[in-house]
C-alpha cells in the first residue's frame, strides 16, 4: 500500500506559488531495495529519502520549502563566519546505518564542533560521526520518524520547522529529543531568534535577512 500525502509548505510569503511538499510512504521495502533506490536515483536530485526499518519515504519539497531550507542553512553558515568557527555543509548527504536498518537524508546537515573531522574538498562521512546540527522543514505526521530516524543515528541537534509552531530548537537526550530554547552549538542564539529572523523574510530580501544576521551577532555575542 502507498501513502500519499499532499500539505500546504509552511511559511505564508505572499503571492508564491509550488507551495505544496509530497510524501509518498512505501512500506515493507527492503534494506537492500533501499540502496538500490539511492544508487538508482543519483545525488543529484531535490527528493529526500529516509528509511526505517522496512518504512522508506520519499519527499518531494516545494519551492518555498527550498527558500526556508536554504535561509536557515545561510544562517548557520552566517554565524560560524561571524564567530569564527570551522563548518562542513553537508547538505542533503545519506546518513546511515546499516546494522540499524535506519537512513536519511537532511534538508541541510552540518559539521561545526566536528568539522575538523571532514577535511579535503571530498571528505569521507565516517558512520560513527553523524552531523553536529540537522536542518528540517515541513515536518508533520508521520514524518516525525524522521527524528526518531536522527535519534537512532545520534544526531544533536535538529532545527525544526512546521507551520504549527515556526522553528523549534531540539536537542538529543538520554530519552530522546527535548525541546530547548537555545542552540547546543550556537549557546547564545535561541529559537525565539532565529524565528524573528524567519519573520523578516515575509518583507524582507534574504540577503537583508543575512545582514540582519551579522549585525545581531556583532552587536550582541
Amino acid at each position: 500500500m502507498v501513502m500519499i500525502s499532499t500539505q500546504v509548505s509552511e511559511l505564508d510569503l505572499d503571492n508564491f506559488e509550488g507551495q505544496l511538499t509530497q510524501l509518498v510512504v512505501l512500506p515493507n521495502i527492503s534494506w537492500s531495495t533501499y540502496r538500490a533506490m539511492l544508487a538508482d536515483m543519483g545525488d543529484h536530485r531535490a527528493t529526500r529519502i529516509s528509511y526505517s526499518q522496512g518504512t522508506l519515504t520519499l519527499k518531494m519539497p516545494s519551492k518555498l520549502h527550498e527558500i526556508i531550507n536554504r535561509l536557515l542553512a545561510r544562517i548557520v553558515t552566517t554565524l560560524t563566519e561571524e564567530l569564527g568557527l570551522d563548518v562542513v555543509n553537508v547538505g542533503s548527504t545519506t546518513l546511515e546505518r546499516e546494522d540499524l536498518e535506519k537512513g536519511a537524508e537532511p534538508d541541510t546537515g552540518f559539521y561545526i564542533q566536528n568539522a575538523s573531522a571532514l577535511e579535503g574538498l571530498d571528505p569521507e562521512i565516517p558512520d560513527d560521526l553523524p552531523p553536529d546540527l540537522v536542518i528540517e522543514v515541513d515536518i508533520t505526521s508521520p514524518s516525525t520518524r524522521r527524528l526518531e530516524i536522527y535519534q537512532a543515528l545520534g544526531i544533536a541537534e535538529v532545527w525544526r520547522y512546521t507551520k504549527r509552531k515556526g522553528l523549534t530548537i531540539y536537542q538529543l537526550q538520554n530519552e530522546g529529543y527535548i525541546e530547548t530554547e537555545n542552540s547546543l552549538v550556537f549557546s547564545a542564539v535561541t529559537a525565539v531568534r532565529l524565528n524573528d529572523f524567519l519573520t523578516q523574510r515575509q518583507t524582507q530580501t534574504e540577503n537583508q535577512v543575512i545582514r540582519s544576521v551579522r549585525d545581531w551577532v556583532q552587536a550582541f555575542m
